[in-house]
């Protein structure tokens, strides 16, 4: 530890103090030295917040000085000094290391690890020159373009009502109420964004804004529709498909308020914005909001928590929010005080342009094999006669997912992982979408030679094939044959290329898109009346009890997709080609229920004590051999069995995850429950001393994930 006697240690220049400074440096939770800051001198004072670094071991690293911690109370105890201090850069604010802090402690993580991952890595490379040299080429670079500002569009009463209820002054300077606006898919959500944007900006010379997607390959129009709204401002994106410099560029004008509009993904929740006043966080339900490594923190929950703190505005926009969203938003009435969110609805599309038709196509009156059934092609061909698009979608990338021989029964398993590996017929390989393992396609049977190896299921691929050639005498309007494309992982990899296939749907080149659900929530495609999920009725008898609410979600988005022209929304339509048309959440999806689908989900999840009703945490373990992963679990559970916050928490058994087998490396996972959020929180620090206490060669990794979403 730097608190320990150091034969490097220096005493500070010659007539001046030496400081000690509490540096929080970037530590894994299961460091011994992670617990609090580490202890350094400075020849003068630095406030909290500034960047500096430090010697760490035999390493020079890059720490925050933080607020005073208590030295160790150990003898001979000898401190070594700072190595460099950026105080060109403005100190990160008190609210930003609040956050850090809440959010190292509720997720369980170090805060050294919490605040060192939300800066840009290459500050880490950088020396004080380097870094001043930055600051003043940001300030002289304003990064604006000289054009016309495009007009906002009138409201509907609905949009304006949301807007000024939202806007509306808090009572008794208490921080504004969360807002949860739920509204229907193309039911204008964008431009209150837009608008409460402006708004903000307008009131407060040096505010600050944060708009958050779900995903990257949402980002791009939502930063032209922003740049054409305002271009006076400076707009600072953060998100991971940006290289090193361009994130160092965002999060410096974000820092110095320079970047008054600041786009992103879930990171941009723990950027430093010293002049926040609103956060929007767009299609608040989706998953990808929660960080599965690391710091397992949900983005949309710290957003909720840093606009109460930092008395800023909040709203969440969906057309299916979370259930813990619809929840938190509930009315008063019957005894019950209502939810701590204000819900704002906006139930009708612009243009008064109806809801996509759910028609279902039972699948059990089809041939076996049948991927489109003869009803969605003929749709589908009338669409392209009158030069409109469809969509299909597929959550599933490659060809297949297994290749298999019917002689032998071998199926394409993955020798690292217990799961198969999914056939990409475009190169001809089999690929693990696990680990990562690739191997060229054999030309026959590993097992017993067999040249005839057949595939299982389909992918987007073969869709986009098996469309081809089933579409493949149609023509559009003007003779040209129809063009057919598809959207997912593999086709997005390089820099750029998801932004040409999105413009090529924009602008009508693309007569049929194929994808998976990356092309579903978010997208204003104005020409496609169609919109077909294919095979999702895995998701309805899934053992993870928030499968429905995410199907639901899904489909509801996808179909949202059609008929956002009012001039051709009376023809939208979405179909479900499905083998349970009886099944009630097909049944709401037909009516857009979104409300009652919903209280029949949180009736049977109050019922079962799931959450909402209930909090959980997941604790997972790595091992080489599974039953080690599992002892080691147990055993730590049952250390901590007698701590008096375990009375209100149960701790399930340790179970194999799923798949249990990633990289050679045997997983198992263990669940806690509590009706006590307090109580969850009080025992989880407990239950990571009897981690550390208990973990041995044989553990290669364990982890907490507080909140999970799949179990």
């Amino acid at each position: 530890m730097d608190s320990t006697p150091s034969a490097d240690s220096e005493p500070g220049a010659p007539g001046q103090e030496s400081q000690v400074l509490s540096v929080l440096v970037a530590l894994p939770a299961h460091s011994p030295l992670s617990a609090t800051p580490l202890h350094y001198t400075h020849t003068g004072r630095l406030p909290p917040g500034t960047l500096v670094r430090v010697p760490l071991g035999a390493r020079a690293v890059l720490g925050v000085v933080w607020d005073d911690v208590p030295l160790p109370q150990q003898e001979g105890l000898q401190l070594r000094p700072l190595l460099e201090a950026f105080t060109a850069l403005p100190p990160l604010d008190a609210s930003w290391r609040r956050l850090v802090t809440f959010t190292a402690h509720y997720y369980q993580r170090s805060m050294g690890e919490v605040a060192l991952s939300a800066l840009p890595p290459q500050l880490r490379d950088l020396d004080g020159t380097q870094l001043a040299r930055r600051l003043r080429k940001l300030a002289a670079d304003k990064g604006l373009e000289a054009r016309t500002a495009s007009a906002p569009l009138p409201l509907t009463p609905q949009q304006q009502q949301a807007l000024d209820t939202l806007l509306a002054p808090a009572d008794g300077g208490t921080a504004p109420r969360p807002c949860l606006l739920f509204g229907s898919t193309g039911s204008g959500k964008t431009e209150v964004y837009l608008q409460a944007v402006a708004r903000t900006l307008e009131q407060a010379p040096g505010a600050q804004v944060l708009v958050m997607v779900p995903e990257i390959n949402l980002t791009p129009q939502l930063e032209q529709r922003f740049a054409d709204r305002f271009p006076d401002q400076r707009i600072a994106s953060m998100h991971s498909g940006l290289t090193p410099a361009q994130r160092l560029q965002g999060w410096l004008a974000a820092h110095t308020g320079q970047a008054r509009i600041v786009l992103g993904t879930r990171m941009a929740v723990l950027a430093s914005l010293p002049g926040l006043r609103l956060i929007v966080v767009d299609e608040e339900h989706d998953p990808s909001y929660k960080q599965q490594e690391g710091a397992r923190y949900s983005a949309r929950d710290l957003a909720i928590y840093r606009a109460h703190h930092a008395q800023a505005r909040i709203l969440l926009g969906s057309a299916t929010p979370s259930l813990e969203s619809w929840h938190q938003s509930r009315p008063a009435g019957d005894g019950d005080a209502g939810g701590r969110y204000l819900r704002l609805a906006m139930p009708a599309r612009i243009g008064a342009a109806p809801l996509p038709r759910v028609r279902l196509v039972d699948m059990n009156h089809q041939h076996r094999r049948c991927v489109f059934s003869p009803q969605l092609l003929e749709a589908m061909a009338e669409r392209a006669a009158r030069g409109e698009q469809s969509m299909v979608l597929l959550n599933r990338r490659g060809y297949a997912p297994v290749l298999h021989c019917a002689d032998c029964g071998w199926k394409s398993e993955c020798p690292h992982c217990s799961a198969y590996r999914v056939f990409h017929k475009i190169d001809r390989t089999l690929r693990c979408h696990h680990c990562g393992f690739t191997e060229r396609v054999p030309r026959a049977c590993p097992s017993c030679g067999n040249l005839d190896v057949q595939t299982l299921g389909q992918g987007t691929e073969q869709l986009e094939e098996a469309l081809a050639h089933e579409l493949r005498t149609l023509t559009r309007p003007d003779g040209q044959p129809l063009v057919i494309a598809r959207i997912d992982a593999d086709t997005t990899r390089h820099a750029g290329s998801l932004e040409q296939q999105l413009a090529r749907v924009h602008s009508g080149d693309v007569d049929v898109l194929v994808g998976t659900q990356m092309i579903a929530k978010g997208h204003d495609f104005r020409r496609i009346t169609l919109v077909a999920a294919l095979n999702p009725d895995t998701a309805l008898f899934s053992s993870d009890f928030r499968a429905p609410e995410r199907l639901f979600s899904l489909l509801l988005q996808a179909g949202g997709r059609a008929g956002r022209d009012a001039a051709i929304g009376s023809t939208s339509e979405l179909w479900v080609q499905t083998r349970f048309p009886t099944h009630a959440l097909f049944a709401a999806l037909q009516r857009h229920d979104y409300p009652a689908f919903a209280a029949q989900q949180l009736e049977e999840r109050a019922a079962a004590g799931m959450p909402p009703f209930s909090y959980q945490a997941l604790v997972r373990a790595e091992s080489r051999e599974q039953q080690a992963a599992q002892d080691f679990l147990n055993a730590a559970s049952s250390a901590a069995a007698d701590v008096p916050e375990a009375a209100e928490v149960f701790c399930y058994p340790a179970i194999p995850m799923t798949p249990q087998r990633v990289a050679d490396r045997e997983r198992a996972q263990m669940l806690l429950e509590s009706s006590n959020r307090t109580a969850l929180q009080r025992f989880l620090p407990q239950l990571a001393q009897q981690l550390h206490a208990q973990r041995n060669r044989t553990i290669l990794r364990w982890a907490i994930d507080v909140d999970p979403l799949g179990i």
